[in-house]
């Protein structure tokens, strides 16, 4: 009986396994560097908005994978805002294949990440004064074909 028990818990801990330890804010920045004159200007801002992702491992099966998120609104060439967050979470995976494993880092860690970011953005504009920025959705899974793509064409010029 305890030989039983014993094989159910080794299948268990060679089962894939993925949870959420923890999502926080690593960093938040919010600059505007022409106040309190531009809140009088009425022109229309342009707003731009990039966006990154990295990983690491911490430990075995353990990953803290972060998403940057910057948003920079001007009128022509004054900045009204910047805006800076890199959301972050600590994942832990277990017993998945490599080709799975970044699929999973590079897809579904920020698709979690991705509404706490947006969330965080938007606050932080609107306790400045401004009008919420609503991020639209992002397709990290074509971000992900996109960088992957770009790899291994950079690969293949190497090798030339």
């Amino acid at each position: 009986m305890a030989q039983e028990e014993n094989n159910a818990t080794q299948e268990q801990a060679q089962q894939p396994g993925f949870s959420i330890e923890k999502i926080y804010v690593k960093d938040a920045s919010l600059e505007i560097p022409n106040a309190p004159q531009i809140f009088t200007d009425r022109t229309q801002p342009q707003v731009g908005i990039e966006l990154s992702n990295r990983a690491q491992v911490l430990d075995e099966g353990l990953f803290e994978v972060a998403i940057k998120v910057t948003v920079t609104s001007k009128i022509e060439d004054k900045t009204v805002f910047l805006v800076e967050v890199e959301q972050a979470g600590i994942f832990q995976i277990r017993n998945v294949p490599e080709d799975n494993l970044d699929m999973i880092i590079g897809i579904t860690c920020p698709n979690i990440l991705f509404p706490y970011a947006r969330e965080t953005v938007s606050d932080l504009i609107v306790r400045a004064g401004f009008l919420p920025v609503l991020l639209n959705p992002i397709n990290f899974e074509a971000l992900y074909a996109q960088q992957k793509q770009q790899a291994e064409a950079a690969a293949a010029t190497a090798t030339h």
